[in-house]
């Protein structure tokens, strides 16, 4: 049994998942090293959906997005714009998010931090009834295109109709509401280092989902 959106923490669904979660304990016996659940109020308007947890971020601290330089961005331009209050340093740090719930489309660490396609199909029951369980939500923030497609297809969409694109918007049926869907490029270590997304960049996706929601 698992609570409305999480998964159990020893969820059998993808083999290889739970072969390297089995491999990441042995290493790292302190470690989470389980599906890491989602971060947020139940009443949140904003569903940050980012793709999975890092080895050494989110799957040894348990809390999305902490760890590794994809939260130091993500939470530092969250309290920028209102949707959480404190300081991001580690998962006691007594951080809150506003109006804002964060999770991820596959929720173990992958190898190399690359899901297979049958791994997110797997997952997506979870986020399916996250979606379910948040009653006022409004607008999603999808990091990257996994993200992007694992909730269009969540929501019974096609891909073909609302392809990726970083700064794209789309109005999205999911059940019965119809929810904004903002597409960002993936705050990774990867993509700022490149050039790929700049903060700058990033800021102003945050910028249009805060005129979104109003404050």
């Amino acid at each position: 049994s698992y609570s409305a959106g999480e998964p159990p923490a020893d969820c059998p669904r993808c083999p290889r998942l739970v072969g390297y979660r089995l491999e990441n304990r042995r290493k790292d016996p302190l470690g989470h090293n389980a599906p890491v659940r989602s971060f947020g109020p139940v009443e949140a308007r904003l569903l940050v959906l980012g793709l999975a947890p890092g080895v050494s971020g989110a799957n040894r601290t348990g809390r999305p997005f902490t760890g590794d330089w994809a939260g130091d961005l993500l939470y530092e331009t969250l309290g920028g714009f209102g949707f959480a209050v404190g300081r991001y340093e580690r998962p006691d740090d007594g951080l809150q998010l506003a109006d804002c719930m964060v999770t991820n489309a596959v929720r173990c660490a992958p190898p190399e931090n690359k899901p297979t396609p049958a791994e997110i199909a797997a997952c997506r029951m979870f986020l399916i009834d996250r979606l379910d369980a948040l009653p006022r939500l409004c607008a999603v923030l999808a990091l990257g295109r996994i993200a992007h497609e694992s909730f269009i297809r969540a929501c019974g969409g096609h891909l073909s109709a609302t392809p990726f694109g970083h700064g794209r918007e789309y109005d999205i049926v999911s059940g019965s509401r119809s929810v904004k869907l903002f597409d960002s490029y993936h705050c990774s270590r990867y993509n700022t280092n490149t050039g790929v997304l700049t903060a700058e960049m990033f800021r102003s996706v945050f910028g249009r989902i805060r005129a979104c929601l109003g404050a």
